[in-house]
């Protein structure tokens, strides 16, 4: 009998960091469109609600490098939008970091090491031990596949509005596309996975111990 556990949505959670990620977006439209578009302003709003939004973290528990990256993010998408005074350049940091996110998710499932199960393993303190496992390998390579398509989807979106210079629908889709499509991606990744696992397997926190050959399938 295989015992209850838990799905990627309880194990990866998220909800907090995402919706905060979103707040110095919004901040900056709406600092560039109360100042009279003023990239300037707008950026300088963003700058301090990340700032604002780092401290309430803290406040809360949150990582401290967890953190400063976020503001970090903020101030380089700030920077770019000040270096080349067009305010849409303020998404062109998240276009790029969904591109490259989306390459990696891709890139680990060819090697065999995906991201996913990288990232449940440290979760659960499993380490690499999963990959001993065929059937978890399998399982958590065609879920990353899967969960790798929310980054597709964002760049084709924030791709087109970045080209299109709509900052307006830029922020919106920031929003839309953060946590909503977020949620709406994990059923899908954890029915492959679950769909990827043979009947009777003990699941994600029982890793067989059992050589995996490189040319077992991903």
């Amino acid at each position: 009998m295989i015992e209850r556990e838990e799905t990627f949505a309880q194990l990866l959670g998220g909800r907090g960091a995402a919706l905060d990620a979103t707040l110095p977006s919004v901040a900056f439209v709406a600092g560039w469109l109360l100042t009279n578009h003023s990239v300037g302003w707008g950026a300088l709003i963003a700058v301090a609600t990340a700032v604002l939004v780092g401290a309430i973290r803290l406040a809360r528990g949150d990582k401290i490098r967890a953190v400063l990256v976020g503001a970090f993010v903020v101030s380089v998408a700030a920077l770019v939008a000040m270096y080349t005074g067009r305010a849409i350049d303020f998404f062109l940091v998240q276009l790029l970091s969904n591109a490259a996110s989306g390459l990696a998710f891709v890139v680990s499932w060819a090697v065999r090491w995906p991201l996913l199960g990288v990232i449940i393993g440290a979760l659960l303190g499993q380490r690499t031990q999963w990959r001993q496992d065929p059937d978890l390998l399998r399982a958590y390579g065609r879920a990353t596949l899967v969960y790798s398509i929310q980054y597709g989807i964002r760049v084709i979106v924030f791709g087109f509005l970045w080209w299109q210079g709509d900052v307006i629908a830029s922020g919106i889709a920031r929003v839309g596309l953060s946590w909503p499509l977020y949620v709406l991606m994990l059923a899908p990744t954890w029915w492959a996975f679950r769909a990827s696992l043979p009947s009777g397997h003990p699941g994600l926190r029982h890793p067989r111990r059992r050589l995996v050959s490189d040319t077992d399938p991903g």
